[in-house]
């Protein structure tokens, strides 16, 4: 007999309502923890999933279109005019920083080398800041990936280890004993899959799509940097 027909059996055994949900409430105690945690943790990954996705299409969109205007002006002080549109976008915000730096140290008088090193420290650390914006709450992803399929199966063992205790109580072994736990066991095996895939599927995802965008942002500010060394 396959899993399929064990689970089949099981879920006869355990009475007429054979819907997930009714398995769930008849599960043991350990066993509803279990799912509850994985459930919670599956519904978290598709909030993060759904809120990322829009968060670095958009973040992607408008960084091409802040480039393109930075690129194409010749006056930074029409660039930085214009950031205020691309408030979505990382570069944009790395060039506010450098841009606010600048103003600053220009204003100053002080030595070059000095305000290179200044506008070098802002720039990274608005590089930095804005890396952090965009990696908040992805560790998440990898984090389910990485522990919901052990979860489930630890309520897998536990719905085993109830089935073989009440077969070892029982005078007479048959599936209607142990179908139930084996049941929930496989419950959580299901649903611990169905929670790690998704979310090491976005994780590798999202990590490509910040890869690129942070790529953009270094390359950024270094032209910004050389710009600023011929021009200031």
């Amino acid at each position: 007999m396959d899993s399929m027909e064990v689970y089949l059996a099981a879920v006869h055994a355990s009475g007429s309502n054979t819907s997930i949900l009714s398995l769930i409430l008849d599960a043991d105690i350990i066993v509803q923890l279990t799912l509850f945690t994985l459930i919670f943790m599956s519904l978290s990954c598709w909030a993060i999933i759904i809120q990322k996705f829009f968060r670095l299409t958009t973040a992607t969109r408008q960084s091409a279109r802040f480039l393109k205007v930075f690129w194409e002006s010749k006056r930074l002080d029409t660039v930085y005019e214009q950031s205020g549109m691309f408030k979505a976008s990382p570069v944009a915000q790395v060039f506010k920083a450098g841009y606010q730096e600048l103003a600053k140290v220009t204003s100053a008088g002080g030595k070059q080398a000095d305000a290179q090193d200044n506008l070098t420290r802002t720039l990274r650390r608005a590089t930095a800041v804005e890396q952090t914006n965009l990696e908040r709450y992805i560790t998440w992803l990898a984090t389910t990936g990485a522990t919901a399929p052990f979860i489930g199966l630890f309520g897998t063992v536990w719905g085993i280890l109830r089935a073989f205790q009440k077969l070892g109580a029982a005078q007479q072994a048959s599936i209607q004993v142990v179908g139930p736990d084996i049941a929930h066991a496989l419950v959580a095996t299901a649903v611990g899959l169905i929670a790690a895939i998704p979310a090491v599927m976005a994780f590798n995802f999202f990590s490509a799509r910040l890869r690129v965008l942070s790529t953009e942002m270094d390359n950024f500010s270094a032209d910004f940097l050389n710009m600023v060394k011929r021009h200031v």
